[in-house]
């Protein structure tokens, strides 16, 4: 049975073990918890909506010791602690306990471990007496021919002898009622000396992707005396070399080197081309929520993957979210206004990016499996193409990731547009914010594109 100590409005949490559900930390940190908690923590359920990932709050169920941890389903940041057995775990107040075997959590017991506060509420429907505090609610069982309206608190309900309501529920969250609670932000203790990405932007010009320009926060100098949040900007860019990355985003989670490359089938030629001696690899920075891909030769930044996290995604218990944004500006019809460009961050649709843009018509199938787990249970995803830019869509219609990626130049790479008008055939825009947005056209009759590799 575990033994955790409640702290309003804040954590539910084991003193004896160093750990505890922080409101306001993300969900991967959660599941890492219970992760480091094997054999402790058993029958972990995942709760969410295959179709509405976010409209539908996440849920962790600890079915074998009564806890329900609830999360935002667009920020995957904690916002509810749930105990709703109170016979499966032990709980402590400031170090003394009102929950366990011995000590039975009672209206008298409640108030002698909490003191005052404000009068109950009762909720005729289920029959439910909550007491509130700040950031803390129980709720008791209540028979309902009680007329709680001449009580002035549950502890003025008169109750016959031994018959005194026990704790039903108890739910810990962040501000004056339950309802209306919202995730905090990301707690200072749980940084853990990491980076975290506020924002993502996508930057092009004339000719593609350039990159991505991140903003970030992380925890401010040891100097000061108290924590603080410190953000940062940075930009990674095609053609930067693994240590330019390093220095701008530090020391990776992980690096990945690929083993193979099952899309290489769909290439030119490709049953011609002689296996490489090197490898291909990858940074995989989790708590931002991208990967960046080297090339095996030269050491450059060649691809950037971007992953929002929708909780039915293979990657969605060990990498928090990016929340990349950008405005591609394309003319469609004639009709389409120039300056409509189409809005894509972490949280669009693929139908409504796909009616602006036209991508490729017939998408990849591709199906996520591990190296020691053959089953992917969240199935086929859909990768489309779109220029430099290939979506991964769920079966929901939902991105599952976005990857940038630089054209091959091994030498070096001259574009020319060879016309019989003095029209161009493409320009750069700059949007309001200051983004690095394009305009795309398709080249007109007599007009042709030119690629000249050295």
């Amino acid at each position: 049975m575990l033994d955790l100590e409640v702290t309003p409005e804040r954590s539910l949490g084991s003193t004896t073990e160093n750990w505890e559900f922080i409101l306001g930390m993300h969900f991967s940190q959660a599941v890492a918890i219970i992760q480091s908690q094997v054999g402790i923590i058993k029958g972990v359920q995942v709760l969410y909506s295959d179709a509405n990932p976010l409209s539908v709050d996440i849920i962790i169920n600890l079915p074998q010791d009564g806890i329900r941890l609830i999360f935002d389903p667009i920020q995957q940041r904690l916002k509810t602690i749930e105990v709703f057995n109170m016979k499966l775990v032990k709980l402590k107040y400031c170090s003394l306990p009102f929950n366990s075997p011995e000590v039975v959590p009672s209206i008298e017991e409640i108030e002698h471990s909490f003191g005052a506060t404000h009068p109950g509420v009762y909720d005729a429907a289920k029959q439910l007496f909550a007491l509130h505090f700040r950031g803390l609610s129980f709720y008791f069982p209540v028979d309902s021919k009680l007329q709680p309206g001449y009580a002035h608190g549950l502890g003025s309900l008169h109750f016959p002898s031994g018959a005194s309501p026990i704790v039903s529920k108890m739910a810990i969250y962040s501000g004056v009622s339950v309802i209306d609670s919202r995730p905090p932000a990301l707690p200072l203790s749980c940084y853990h000396q990491q980076l975290y990405l506020e924002a993502a932007t996508v930057l092009r010009n004339a000719h593609g992707t350039r990159g991505l320009r991140l903003q970030l926060y992380t925890e401010g100098s040891i100097r000061s005396l108290e924590p603080r949040k410190q953000c940062l900007t940075r930009e990674i860019l095609f053609g930067d070399s693994c240590q330019d990355v390093a220095s701008n985003l530090g020391a990776p989670s992980r690096v990945f080197f690929k083993s193979e490359d099952k899309m290489k089938i769909h290439s030119p030629s490709a049953h011609r081309r002689v296996q490489s001696k090197r490898s291909d690899f990858f940074f995989n920075y989790f708590t931002l929520g991208i990967d960046v891909l080297f090339d095996a030769r030269t050491h450059k930044t060649k691809k950037s993957y971007c992953t929002p996290t929708t909780p039915v995604t293979t990657t969605s218990t060990c990498t928090i979210g990016a929340n990349f944004n950008w405005s591609l500006r394309r003319i469609i019809t004639e009709d389409t206004p120039l300056d409509a460009p189409v809005t894509i961050n972490a949280y669009s649709k693929w139908d409504t990016i796909a009616s602006r843009l036209t991508p490729a018509e017939r998408p990849v199938v591709l199906h996520r499996v591990g190296s020691t787990n053959t089953a992917n249970v969240f199935g086929s995803t859909f990768s489309y193409g779109y220029q430099d830019i290939i979506f991964e869509v769920m079966p929901n219609n939902y991105i599952a990731s976005l990857t940038l990626y630089h054209p091959p130049a091994p030498y070096h790479v001259a574009d020319w547009n060879t016309t019989t008008s003095s029209s161009s055939s493409s320009t750069s825009a700059v949007s309001a914010s200051g983004n690095r947005n394009m305009l795309f056209q398709e080249p007109k009759q007599g007009q042709a594109n030119i690629r000249i590799t050295a």
